[in-house]
């Protein structure tokens, strides 16, 4: 009776899970405001945990072109720095957006830093990971091979569980609030320059099937 207890509740759990939508969470802003992110409806998202002291931390620069080329469009680009890998985000929310405004003219939103794994870990993510769990790294991808290698040798069964393996992972949601696709910090942005455009403009989908 016990294990049924327990079996239902688990249900129960990811049932209210996949009945959220992003917007019913609210977050920190770079300014410590309160900030409900049902002030996105309607847009296109790409969610991203962050780091100033990455091997990709380039991908500020690829995110603000992203940004720039699609905004108008309806895309907003959210910034949640996150210092549990390698502790390479250190400083305060002020001094990660003064370095990314100083090195890569950061213009999308930025919000106060998170925690994205553990007991800690805001309660946005735990969402995010429901939706989209770990689909593994591109293997023939060098990058991707060693970052499975050193996760792997921590723990064999790293890729078992949803959570966050590095920095610069990233969701995408659809403009009615849909988690659609996740990205390793190794995928590239052209592929998801493409699936932006395609959901910023779905009837480009339709002309190509």
């Amino acid at each position: 009776m016990k294990k049924l207890m327990i079996c239902l509740m688990a249900m129960m759990g990811t049932l209210a899970l996949s009945a959220q939508k992003v917007y019913d969470f609210k977050v920190t802003d770079d300014a410590g405001k309160e900030v409900s992110l049902s002030q996105y409806k309607g847009k296109v998202l790409l969610i991203v945990n962050t780091a100033t002291r990455c091997g990709f931390t380039p991908q500020y620069k690829e995110l603000e072109e992203l940004y720039q080329k699609y905004q108008a469009e309806g895309l907003e680009i959210l910034d949640f720095p996150c210092n549990q890998f390698g502790q390479q985000a250190p400083g305060t929310i002020q001094e990660i957006k003064q370095f990314c405004t100083a090195n890569f003219g950061i213009q999308f939103p930025q919000f106060d830093k998170i925690e994205v794994n553990g007991a800690d870990e805001h309660p946005l993510y735990t969402y995010l990971k429901s939706q989209k769990p770990f689909g593994g790294f591109d293997l023939n991808d060098n990058l991707g091979k060693l970052l499975d290698d050193m996760l792997r040798k921590r723990d064999a069964n790293y890729d078992k569980n949803a959570d966050i393996k590095w920095n610069f992972t990233k969701f995408l949601v659809s403009r009615d609030g849909r988690v659609v696709k996740r990205y390793e910090p190794t995928d590239k942005m052209p592929d998801i320059d493409i699936d932006v455009q395609l959901e910023l403009n779905p009837t480009l989908a339709t002309r190509k099937r």
